[in-house]
């Protein structure tokens, strides 16, 4: 069974077992994330899809932790101007492992 969720404006597929990255910053005493805007679950049958959401169905995830992103480096550059910049940038994210689907 897998489901389509939408999380931090972006549709992820998820099964049972996946590991993901959120946005979301999660609270250190929360250990289980609850998704509810769930778009479509499939898998067994014919796969249901929401008007726009599923309704009643939610994903349940386990928080391993905070971890961080490829890093992206910024570089400005103007050619015979002498103007040069170079910036880094490391998103951080929470990952989270599904633990199950329900409908």
């Amino acid at each position: 069974m897998y489901a389509i969720i939408e999380e931090g404006g972006r549709q992820i597929r998820v099964t049972d077992g996946d590991t993901i990255q959120i946005d979301r910053e999660v609270k250190d005493d929360e250990k289980i994330i609850t998704f509810d805007r769930v778009l479509l679950v499939g898998g067994e049958g014919q796969p249901k899809i929401g008007v726009p959401l599923v309704a009643g169905a939610t994903v349940t995830a386990d928080v391993i932790g905070p971890v961080k992103g490829p890093k992206i480096d910024i570089v400005k550059y103007r050619r015979r101007k002498g103007y040069r910049r170079k910036i880094g940038h490391r998103q951080q994210y929470t990952a989270v492992k599904v633990t199950g689907i329900n409908v």
